[in-house]
C-alpha cells in the first residue's frame, strides 16, 4: 500500500506570555482551520521567561503595558480588564514553564491537532481574563472546555517528565536561532521556509503561506 506523503507542516513558535503571539495566534488558528488537507500545525513554546527572567509581572510591567496598545491596535486583540489589574498590581509571577507545560501535555491528549486552537484558549485565558497560569485548576478548565480528562491532565501536568520534555522543547526552539516570538516556519521535507518574524495579519500571511508553497513545489520539481 503506497504511503501518503507527509503534508507541508507550519511551526508557530510562540511563547504563551508573549503580547505578540496573542496577536497571531487567532491567524494561525484559522489558517490551520482553513488549510486543512493542505498543512498541519505545530505549536512550539519557545521559554521566552525563564531561569533568572521569571518573577513578578511589576518587573517588565512598563514596557508590557506600553507595548500591549499597540498589539491591541495592530492586532485587532483586546487585552482584559482583569489583565491589566494584575499587572498594575504587580505581584503575578510570569514563569513560561507551567503554561508550556500544559501544551506539553495537550499534544499528548488531543486526538483532533486542536494545539494551535488550544495555544489561543491558553492566551485568551491569561490576557483576556486575568488567569493565573501557574495555577494548575486554570488548565482543568481549559481540558474540561476541550473535552479531555480533567484528571489525566492534571497528574501529566505535575510530572517532572513532563517539565523536562518542555524545557527539551525550549532548547530545542533555542537550536533552531529563533530570535523572538512569534516567529512562523514553513517545513516541506528537509527544507524550511521563514513565514514571519513577529506578527502578520491574516490576509498578508496567508499570501506568504502560499509563496512558500508554491516555491517549495517548484524547488521539489527540479
Amino acid at each position: 500500500m503506497e504511503q501518503t506523503p507527509d503534508l507541508p507542516e507550519i511551526l508557530y513558535i510562540f511563547d504563551p506570555l508573549c503580547g505578540w503571539c496573542y496577536g497571531m495566534s487567532p491567524v494561525i488558528e484559522r489558517i490551520q482551520n482553513e488549510f486543512a488537507g493542505r498543512l498541519t500545525v505545530s505549536v512550539l513554546s519557545g521559554g521566552m521567561v525563564t531561569g533568572e527572567n521569571v518573577g513578578p509581572i511589576r518587573q517588565d510591567w512598563d514596557y508590557i503595558s506600553v507595548a500591549l496598545e499597540q498589539v491591541e491596535k495592530v492586532a485587532g486583540v483586546e487585552f482584559g480588564r482583569a489583565f491589566r489589574e494584575l499587572g498594575a498590581e504587580g505581584s503575578r509571577r510570569q514563569d513560561s514553564e507551567p503554561p508550556s507545560r500544559a501544551l506539553t501535555v495537550f499534544r499528548q491528549l488531543d486526538p483532533y491537532n486542536q494545539t494551535a486552537s488550544f495555544a489561543h484558549a491558553l492566551q485568551q485565558a491569561y490576557f483576556g481574563e486575568g488567569k493565573d497560569l501557574n495555577d494548575p485548576d486554570t488548565y482543568a478548565v481549559l481540558a474540561a472546555d476541550f473535552g479531555l480528562n480533567v484528571a489525566e491532565f492534571q497528574r501529566r501536568w505535575a510530572l517532572p517528565e513532563t517539565a523536562q520534555a518542555t524545557r527539551q522543547e525550549f532548547a530545542a526552539v533555542g537550536r533552531i536561532g529563533v530570535q523572538g516570538f512569534p516567529t512562523t516556519i514553513l517545513r516541506v521535507g528537509n527544507q524550511g521556509y521563514l513565514l514571519a518574524r513577529g506578527f502578520m495579519p491574516y490576509d498578508a500571511f496567508t499570501s506568504s503561506v502560499e509563496q512558500a508553497l508554491q516555491q517549495a513545489q517548484e524547488e521539489g520539481a527540479k
